[in-house]
Parts: C-alpha cells; structure tokens; sequence
C-alpha cells in the first residue's frame, strides 16, 4: 500500500515500513530531483524520521551534492577523517577497517550540536546480512507511563565519546581531528544534553540517550543512573518502535537524527561491507524544561 506526502507542490509517493515511521520513497531518482522534489523529501524526513531509496546512480560526488541540497554537511565525523582529500565530508564506515555501528546509537551525540540528519549510501555489501534497524526516539517517548515520562523530562545526561573514539583521536589522528564547529578536534569533552529532546521542527518529545555515546545521568547515583538509562535503552528499541531495512546495491537511507537511534547488524562474518555517510549540520539539543 502506497501513500503520497504533499509539499512544496510535489506529491511523493511513499510505501510505509510500519504503522508509525519509516518510508520507502517510490521512483525518485536523487541525483535529478528537482528543488521541489528535495524539498518534499525534507519536509517527508521530517515527518518519517527515516527514508529509503531504492535503485540510486549517487557517487561520492552526488552524495555530497545532494547533501548540500538539503542542509549544510559537516565535517566527514568529528574525528575520523573523509574517505579522500576531495570528499572531507564522507565517513567510510568499512568493515575492514573496524567500520562497525553494531550498538545502538544516534549520529555524534558526543558534541554539543550533533548532526541534524545523515545521508547513508551502500557501497559494498555482504552476500546476506548487514541490515541497520533504526528505532522512533518520539514514538518511544510516547509509549512510556506517564510517571517515567516526567522523571525523564527533568534529567540530563553525559555522553562520552571518548568510550568510542578517544583511542582513534590519539593513536590514528595524532590528536587533531577534524574541524567541527569551526574548531579543530583536540579532545572530546563529555557534553550534557537532556535525556529528552524537544524536536525544533515539531515540538515532538523523544527519547535522547544512547549505549553508544550516554555515560550517565547528572545528579544521581551510578546505580540509579545505570537503572534508569536500562529502562530507556530496553523501552526505545522495544520492537514494536523499530524499522530494519535490508540493503540492496544503489540504495540510500535518510534519517532525522533528532528523532532516531539506529544499529547495523554484525552478521556477516568476514564478507566486507562498506558504507559511506554524511552529516547535516544541526542544532544543540533543547529539553523540556529549557524551552
């Protein structure tokens, strides 16, 4: 069963992955898509929180073009470099070289303006396996109790991502990244965010901690935070507030990274697997008690 969206006059024609979020886009090519076509697909990111393309032509260059079409690309990752000189804006994500996103998390979180969205498109893909399953931040915050709903509403989180990429800063990097913000990446300082995320297009409540990136709740003890960051973890990749898409060659995926998580399976044994991303800039993150 197909769906249209209606924006900026071009009617998309959409076939729903669940009964909440995530589309497939039907027989838009994003390499010839005219302005209004692309501002239909922002506004429908927005609304799905998660967007597949089948069929695509995209190289590193029309994925950067593309991007730019949209928002404003940052930096390939804060401390991983692009894939080349020419393309700083692409993050090789290559299981041959460690290139694994096998736990849940959402892009950056670890800086104070994580990423608006992200651009994935396939390059290599195993034989079978290598699905990424991406998990509605908003619809999980619905579907707490309302008493779990008001304690989250009040705390705020640490996220590290030290835990993942202080090691690569150092060893790999020499201890300069990339330039984020208009800063080169030194170090990664553990940043605050609030443990719920009030989305700046919507007004939308979601979910925003991680395993990836969130190392505890400020303010109280390592066993309370451990419990509560359990409950929000189980309760937001609950399998009813999930999508899995399975990759074919000349696909590409869109995410809303305000309203998302997402986790690539690690089933695929010695196959390689390449993927190749990029990022929108974005906004530092509000909460409820902020606004």
């Amino acid at each position: 069963m197909t769906s249209t969206l209606h924006a900026s006059h071009v009617d998309l024609s959409l076939t729903p992955l669940g009964p909440n979020f995530g589309a497939e886009v039907n027989g838009l090519d994003l390499a010839t898509a005219t302005d209004a076509e692309v501002a239909a697909v922002r506004a429908a990111l927005v609304d799905h929180k998660v967007l597949f393309f089948r069929d695509q032509t995209l190289d590193d260059d029309g994925q950067v073009a593309l991007g730019r079409r949209i928002g404003e690309l940052t930096a390939s990752h804060p401390v991983v470099g692009g894939v080349d000189e020419a393309h700083p804006e692409i993050y090789a994500l290559d299981s041959a070289d460690n290139g694994f996103a096998d736990v849940w998390h959402t892009d950056v979180t670890f800086m104070p303006r994580p990423p608006l969205g992200s651009i994935l498109r396939a390059v290599v893909l195993p034989a079978t396996g290598g699905d990424t399953n991406w998990a509605d931040s908003q619809l999980a915050y619905d579907s707490l109790s309302a008493p779990v709903r008001e304690l989250a509403d009040k705390l705020t989180a640490v996220h590290d991502g030290n835990r993942e990429f202080g090691y690569y800063l150092a060893q790999r990097r020499g201890g300069k990244g990339s330039v984020w913000e208009g800063e080169v990446v030194t170090r990664l300082d553990p940043v605050e965010h609030p443990v719920v995320r009030v989305h700046p297009e919507t007004g939308r409540k979601g979910i925003f901690v991680n395993p990836g990136f969130t190392s505890h709740i400020v303010g109280v003890s390592d066993a309370e935070s451990r419990g509560i960051l359990d409950l929000l973890y189980a309760h937001l990749t609950k399998p009813e507030h999930i999508v899995r898409h399975r990759w074919r060659a000349g696909d590409v995926a869109m995410w809303d990274n305000r309203s998302t998580a997402h986790y690539a399976n690690r089933d695929y044994g010695t196959q390689h697997r390449v993927m190749h991303r990029i990022t929108l800039r974005g906004d530092i993150p509000a909460g409820p008690l902020s606004l």
